[in-house]
């Protein structure tokens, strides 16, 4: 099968034929003038009519092919502008539309060089925006000048600026930039949108004279407003991708706040179904996100929802805010404790309530913790429970310190307590443990247990970290001797019992101990194990205390050698009787009455 040649432009037939004819034309014009010459030499010529009427035919041929020449270069010119305004329309970047301008503007009027000024919304001046040469390079601002004179001209009328030798132009004799560097033709349209200059196209030859003519004024005319609708097309969109993104940005961020918030945050409309909710109020519910939005809260919540249902009709009906507590029964996490506020939620544009907000906390925990704060009341000085916070207590972690421990036992007492009736049994060793413990909670120790008729105490605990710890200590047991001399004056005689104490200074295991849902803050270890030995070595109303405490307290007490005669699997060959204060050592936080130094100063007990 024989290949079909490719169709041919018929522009380019007729050009080629009239290109074919002029020739024929002058070909027989030639030969006639020949033949003219031919016939003179034999007396004879031509009709005088057919060298006129065939000169006129080239002369007209001539003119035919230069008419289609020109029509040929403003159709591929109109092609050109008609592909171009459809790229230019087919983006919505600024910058690239911008481009496609520049360069299609210096394809149409053949310019050495241009530009694109656009004006700022902001500021409404006109600002350089892309430039290209001859060869479609990227041109900066600083290797031309930008022509204020006829950008302004341009702007302030709305119409195109045409010159064909500007250094010669009247209108532009007294511009500098213009005279100076030499500038030739030139042409500036501008770039209208919705009957407002948005900008200015310039281009410029600064060799060639007469490069631009009424013809390309029209032609960059045609194109810069469409050119300018396109322009203005993308930098609203760009604005609008902006403003989204902004909003978006905005979103993304409520969302995190929303995310992050402690409190479960729920909201209802007027037919008490869940519209929005965050992770918090999904975790505190139990009950996954899916099978909350889109249902009503009262069927979400388990047991009794009355109270809260009277308190979102309550807020509805008095745009008013109230709490209220709930404790539901959870069927993965038990009883909980929860505090809920709810709000109305406003239309912001007429005001009225639209819906309900209920922000929900979730309290089991913090009460639990509370409890168990208020348990340890029993046994730390109340100086130290501010300092003290209740998620302290329930990550306690183990920790091996040094410490000074206290073990007080009051002496008698079981041979005593076989000649009391129980309530009175109860009731004088109360009076003798609670004298103890006020004693230690005095040096803000930590009261640690009571075994009968024993009770324990401890310093430099994680609970109550201190320096001085050992003197705080002796001082303690020293002002239980002290404030049993005085109970002593106003008790039955046969009712006086003494403490023997024991006090050492040395390393312990501390942390929570327990289990079954019961832990308590106790102390194992050396310091308990040979304080307790200690005491068994004191007799009644003495303080006996180690070799360690010793150092720590010598220069504030005077003590006496003793050596223990029970020491159970501990080598204890040295131990010290505590027997009085130093005098003029009464320094430190707590003072007492100088009556009361005096004769703690010179107790021998």
């Amino acid at each position: 099968m024989t290949a079909q040649p490719p169709p041919q432009d018929p522009n380019q037939t007729v050009s080629t034929q009239v290109r074919a004819l002029s020739q024929r034309v002058k070909d027989l014009l030639t030969v006639m003038r020949k033949q003219q010459d031919v016939l003179r030499t034999r007396g004879l010529k031509l009709p005088s009519e057919a060298m006129s009427n065939l000169k006129q035919l080239k002369d007209r041929t001539d003119k035919l092919q230069q008419d289609i020449g020109g029509m040929q270069i403003e159709l591929t010119q109109l092609r050109a502008l008609a592909d171009t305004t459809a790229l230019i329309a087919s983006t919505l970047d600024v910058d690239e539309v911008l481009n496609q301008v520049m360069d299609t503007v210096v394809r149409l009027t053949g310019a050495e060089r241009g530009y694109i000024v656009l004006k700022n919304k902001e500021t409404g001046e006109m600002e350089f925006r892309v430039a290209r040469g001859m060869a479609q390079e990227q041109l900066d601002q600083s290797e031309f000048i930008v022509s204020r004179t006829i950008v302004n001209r341009v702007t302030e009328t709305a119409k195109p600026v045409l010159t064909d030798n500007a250094s010669a132009d009247p209108r532009f004799q007294e511009q500098k930039s213009i005279v100076g560097f030499a500038l030739r033709s030139i042409l500036a349209v501008p770039l209208t949108s919705r009957d407002d200059v948005i900008g200015v196209v310039y281009c410029d030859n600064r060799i060639l004279a007469g490069v631009f003519r009424e013809h390309e004024m029209n032609l960059l005319t045609a194109f810069a407003d469409q050119a300018a609708v396109a322009i203005e097309n993308a930098r609203l969109f760009a604005d609008a991708r902006s403003q989204l993104n902004e909003a978006t940005s905005i979103r993304d961020l409520m969302n995190d706040i929303f995310s992050s918030v402690a409190s479960g945050i729920l909201t209802i409309n007027t037919d008490s179904t869940v519209t929005t909710l965050n992770t918090a109020a999904e975790q505190i519910l139990g009950i996954p996100q899916a099978q909350i939005l889109g249902h009503r809260l009262l069927d979400v919540i388990p047991g009794d929802t009355a109270e809260l249902e009277r308190a979102i009709e309550a807020v509805a009906s008095t745009d008013t805010q109230k709490p209220l507590e709930m404790q539901p029964q959870l069927a993965d996490l038990g009883q909980r404790d929860w505090k809920l506020t709810v709000s109305p939620l406003h239309d912001e544009r007429d005001g009225h309530v639209e819906g309900i907000v209920i922000v929900l906390d979730d309290l089991t925990d913090i009460k639990a913790q509370q409890a168990q704060l208020e348990q340890v009341r029993n046994f730390v000085p109340m100086g130290n429970i501010e300092n003290i916070k209740s998620e302290q207590l329930s990550n306690m972690k183990v920790e091996v310190r040094e410490i000074t421990s206290l073990f007080c036992d009051v002496r008698g007492f079981t041979s005593f307590s076989e000649n009391l009736e129980p309530e009175d049994l109860m009731r004088v060793i109360n009076r003798y443990l609670s004298l103890a413990s006020d004693a230690i909670n005095l040096y803000e120790g930590i009261v640690d247990k009571y075994m009968g008729d024993a009770v324990t105490g401890l310093f430099n605990t994680q609970l109550n970290p201190q320096e001085d710890h050992a003197v705080r200590c002796v001082r303690a047991a020293m002002s239980m001797v002290f404030d049993l001399k005085a109970q002593h004056e106003v008790m039955p005689e046969d009712q006086r019992l003494f403490y023997g104490t024991g006090i050492h200074t040395g390393p312990a295991v501390l942390g929570n101990i327990g289990g079954g849902g019961r832990e308590e803050f106790s102390a194992m270890g050396e310091a308990m194990e040979i304080s307790k030995v200690l005491q068994e070595n004191a007799g009644p109303g003495e303080v006996v205390i180690s070799v360690k405490t010793y150092e720590y307290v010598q220069d504030m007490f005077e003590c006496e050698e003793i050596v223990p005669e029970k020491t159970k699997d501990y080598e204890i060959p040295l131990a010290y009787r505590v027997v009085r204060r130093k005098k003029g050592t009464m320094t430190g936080p707590l003072m007492l009455d100088p009556e009361l130094m005096a004769l703690f100063e010179d107790n021998d007990g």
